[in-house]
């Protein structure tokens, strides 16, 4: 505007028949409406860059051209354990109702519809295929890890993940030298029987509500939920892993074509970010790490590109519940004062590094990191990290402290973010044991009888409660013994099999835990309330069983698994497939017709891993996400 201006003033003077007064006139007039103009286009773009929630707009004028539009689709699941892993849920993801109205998920007519039911595959016991068959159709899709290994090696460049390479990072081959098959006969009769229950399981989704996201076994129909923003099959996302290494081939190829036909990621409903990436993204991760297979990481990475929007925050904390096609956001309506959950935002981290790791994109990386740099940053009371935190002003909303639901999966993957890194992310292990020794110090106590657990902190009065969520952490303080200063590893290690001890005395008498147990009024790990004492399939007991057993190789964590199994048979397997119960501490069940889908991601593989050799999947290679999907350390040196 100015060049422009002057240009004007050095031609005033040769213009024939104009006034020198007449023209200052013009031009003082025309400057003044250029400089009016070019102040209204600066403000109009400063809005559009810089106002919060302006991502719709953005996606108007920079829309990338190179991205062709998402073609992915899965499933959502029913409520708020249904919000957070699980969360590990009820009260956290996992078993929390999800905001009421406000963000349950219309299911659009546009969404691609789910695969017409097939009919059930040929019934075939498990533990009656020949080792040869498995071996032999393992192989085929082992051939698709073997063919993404020759072109990597041919062709990446050093900006893009190779599969070769990956693949020569890892100590032991994923699978073990015999597909983890036990020596001894009776732990192997075990294990088989693990798989079979996994197949029923599989056969009967399959034939009642293929493409939906959980079975309903009593009424033998489909449940879609509004977890999941419109996406569909989540039953199948977070199955794949389990069925391929059990070897249940025929079983995973019939999931990896419903992923490359009818996973439809194009959905315009409002999602949980915690379910979906600890199901859709850790799912789809794990099975592209396990088998090569292409589809997956394309379908995996067009998601993680819809999740970023969640971020927009003006602390990049970001908010719980996202509108997958619109990138719009918002925290969910139970929440207090519109905070986010901390086993919500805190529960990213492996998944979104595994993003950047496969799309060379660092952007994930850098969200995740923000947020711990956040947390680093401000006060926790007593060195504990409450479960509310503003994604505005970057506060703490109440100081409600809990290790069970709303809490849990933050400290699970501060630990496993250090060992993911290959025990090189320092400020992740200081984070975990500073955080420990707070919880040790404020939440860990003993009851009457001697059992240890962890209570909860409300503003500093301790409520004597403790949540089946919560047992994942035996698990927890088990693999993070042997990292703890020395002095110190024996009794993390003794902690952890104290808690993982409680948790197996609340599985009583059905042999199946209650929701939550309670350590006053006389009781010991007991629920005192109706409200607590249902079960619906959790996994977080027998996953500290698996870990513990990997451990120690104390085979009472086998026994108490194989108590979980006979009672999972007797208390909620139903004639069209497995379903939660509402009172543990009866004998005569009353079933929730509802078949998680995660106990076909994290139940029944823990149960199977329990039963395995620790080649299988291990823990020197891989670590598992909240949802039990086995994600691999990152190493940049090649082992072999």
């Amino acid at each position: 505007v100015e060049s422009g201006g002057g240009g004007e003033r050095s031609r005033e003077g040769i213009l024939p028949g104009v006034s020198a007064s007449g023209m200052g006139l013009r031009l003082s007039q025309k400057f003044v409406f250029l400089l009016f103009l070019s102040g209204l286009v600066t403000l109009c773009f400063g809005a559009l860059f810089f106002l919060p929630d302006s991502v719709r707009l953005k996606r108007i004028f920079l829309s990338k051209t190179e991205t062709p539009p998402v073609t992915v689709g899965s499933g959502s699941e029913n409520d708020a354990r249904e919000h957070l892993k699980r969360p590990k849920d009820q009260e956290h993801p996992r078993g929390m109702t999800s905001a009421k109205g406000e963000t349950s998920t219309k299911l659009k007519s546009l969404s691609r519809k789910p695969v017409v039911s097939r009919e059930a595959t040929e019934e075939r016991l498990a533990g009656g295929k020949a080792l040869e068959d498995l071996s032999l159709s393992r192989s085929r899709a082992e051939s698709v890890s073997e063919r993404a290994t020759v072109v990597d090696h041919h062709g990446a460049d050093t900006d893009t993940f190779s599969y070769a390479k990956f693949k020569r990072c890892l100590l032991k081959p994923p699978l073990g030298r015999d597909y983890g098959k036990p020596s001894d006969p009776n732990t192997n009769e075990r294990r088989e029987k693990v798989k079979e229950m996994m197949k029923f399981a599989w056969d009967n989704y399959k034939l009642y509500a293929w493409g939906k996201n959980e079975l309903r076994p009593l009424t033998r129909n489909g449940h879609l939920g509004n977890m999941f923003g419109g996406l569909k099959g989540a039953s199948i996302i977070d199955s794949l892993d389990t069925l391929y290494i059990m070897g249940l081939m025929d079983e995973y190829n019939d999931a990896k074509e419903w992923v490359q036909t009818s996973l439809d990621l194009n959905s315009n409903g409002e999602a949980s970010l915690f379910e979906v990436n600890i199901r859709y993204v850790g799912g789809l991760l794990s099975a592209y790490y396990l088998t090569g297979e292409e589809v997956f990481k394309s379908k995996v990475l067009e998601l993680g590109e819809k999740l970023l929007p969640a971020f927009n925050t003006p602390t990049g904390i970001p908010r719980g519940v996202i509108n997958l096609g619109s990138g719009t956001s918002w925290s969910w309506g139970w929440a207090s004062a519109g905070s986010s959950i901390l086993a919500e935002f805190g529960t990213l981290h492996l998944e979104f590094v595994h993003l950047s790791e496969l799309s060379a994109n660092p952007i994930y990386t850098e969200k995740v990191m923000n947020i711990r740099k956040l947390l680093n940053k401000i006060e926790k009371p007593h060195g504990l990290y409450p479960n509310f935190l503003s994604p505005v002003s970057g506060n703490w909303v109440q100081h409600h402290v809990s290790i069970g639901g709303l809490g849990d999966s933050f400290y699970e993957y501060l630990i496993k973010s250090f060992l993911m890194s290959d025990k090189t992310d320092g400020d992740a292990k200081k984070m975990y044991y500073s955080a420990l020794e707070a919880i040790e110090a404020n939440l860990v106590q003993k009851s009457p009888g001697g059992l240890t657990y962890m209570a909860e902190w409300r503003g500093g009065i301790l409520d004597h409660k403790m949540g089946h969520l919560a047992c994942f952490s035996g698990g927890m303080i088990g693999i993070g013994a042997d990292d703890g200063v020395p002095e110190k590893r024996q009794h993390y290690l003794d902690l952890a099999a104290e808690i993982t001890h409680t948790c197996h005395e609340s599985y009583t008498p059905t042999k199946l835990g209650p929701e939550a147990f309670r350590f006053d009024g006389g009781g010991e790990a007991t629920a005192t309330r109706l409200s607590d004492r249902y079960y619906i399939l959790r996994p977080e007991v027998i996953e500290s069983y698996m870990y513990m057993w990997r451990l120690t190789h104390d085979p009472k964590y086998r026994e108490w698994g194989w108590e979980a199994v006979e009672a999972l048979e007797q208390h909620c397997r139903v004639e069209a497939g497995f379903s939660g119960i509402r009172d543990v501490y009866t004998t005569t069940a009353s079933h929730d017709n509802m078949q998680q889908s995660f106990f076909l991601s994290e139940t029944l593989k823990y149960l199977y891993l329990l039963f395995s050799d620790d080649d299988l999947l291990p823990l020197e290679d891989w670590v598992f996400n909240t949802e039990a999907h086995p994600l691999p350390i990152i190493r940049k040196k090649r082992i072999r």
